[in-house]
């Protein structure tokens, strides 16, 4: 438990932004799997509309620090890999 007013600050701040990273990390994974389940459904014109929203919305999560940057360009080189290839099939 936190002792000086300091500390109990620190811990209300950090809850809060515990909620609002949790929240952002929560949409990230939803734009993500929105791009995924179109390449399985094999729709290479929803996939890539998909993939054009999901992409902002995980470089925000990079510029909030919610993401590190090389894992956010991980998964986005990755995803429109499987994009390239759904359409040239």
């Amino acid at each position: 438990m936190a002792n000086t007013p300091q500390s109990q600050k620190r811990a209300r701040q950090t809850e809060r932004r515990t909620a609002v990273n949790k929240a952002r990390r929560s949409r990230i994974r939803t734009f993500i799997k929105k791009v995924e389940l179109a390449i399985a459904g094999g729709n290479a014109e929803v996939a890539a509309e998909a993939l054009k929203t999901a992409q902002p919305e995980l470089m925000r999560g990079v510029t909030k620090g919610v993401v590190h940057k090389n894992t956010a360009a991980r998964k986005m080189s990755r995803l429109a890999a499987r994009v390239k290839a759904l359409a040239a099939a």
